[in-house]
């Protein structure tokens, strides 16, 4: 067992019965370039889902337009059956058309159809948080949300959520089910829904960010971040030695 463990980071319950640590993995890149096809190197996307248990990190975020399809594919290849080591989190609402294009659909059948092949790529009979990926603005807002709460009324979904959205637009979904989650955009040099974290912080809804370390470039030497971490580092530690 890694003494890096995920459980160091706290717990939240989303929707109030689902305990998670708050570290979690985001599954948009076990895929191939562009969120596109297959992975370059499987085994070793296979072999990096695998070793999320043994680091404490029991929340997976992925989409089925992550590949499309392949992510969810991957995840059930490595975790399946899950159990308790492994919550698995989706989202529907984007349909791709090639690597790197994105286009929202956010028809009801679309959307139901949707979170149905969720549930066979993933392996389950319930999905314990399905997204919506976007609010389509070509379909009224209230039609999609009718459609999250037809899902959680069949049972399919347990928990619902949002992806991108402002906190007019969660009041407005809040009018037709109880939104669990709000993923936005959010890291140390993009503060912009800094208002939708606070919403979220006051009712208690849990806050995903995504691009946290904008893929790498918050992470790279001298970057923000970098700078952050040496200058709260102990001395003692600053000195080493790489590989120390």
């Amino acid at each position: 067992m890694s003494s890096h463990n995920a459980a160091k980071s706290g717990s939240f319950k989303i929707g109030g019965d689902i305990e998670i640590n708050r570290l979690g993995f985001g599954a948009m890149r076990v895929t191939g370039d562009g969120i596109w096809g297959e992975p370059a190197d499987h085994a070793e996307s296979i072999r990096t889902l695998k070793r999320l248990p043994e680091l404490g990190v029991n929340f997976i975020d992925t989409a089925d337009s992550y590949g499309p399809d392949i992510s969810e594919w991957l995840i059930k290849e490595a975790l399946h059956p899950y159990g308790a080591k492994s919550v698995v989190a989706t989202k529907g609402g984007l349909t791709r058309h090639g690597p790197n294009l994105w286009l929202p659909v956010g028809r009801p059948e679309y959307l139901i159809q949707q979170a149905h092949k969720s549930l066979r790529n993933l392996g389950l009979e319930q999905i314990d948080l399905w997204q919506l990926h976007r609010i389509d603005p070509k379909v009224p807002a209230k039609e999609q949300f009718d459609a999250i709460k037809s899902l959680l009324d069949a049972g399919l979904i347990r928990h619902a959520g949002l992806s991108e959205v402002s906190v007019a637009d969660i009041e407005a979904a809040s009018k037709h089910f109880k939104v669990a989650t709000v993923q936005n955009r959010y890291n140390l040099v993009d503060r912009t829904s800094e208002d939708v974290l606070d919403y979220c912080t006051k009712h208690n809804i849990g806050f995903i960010p995504w691009y946290p370390l904008a893929a790498g470039d918050l992470a790279k030497s001298g970057s923000l971040l970098d700078t952050i971490a040496k200058s709260t580092m102990p001395r003692r530690a600053r000195s080493r030695s790489p590989g120390c």
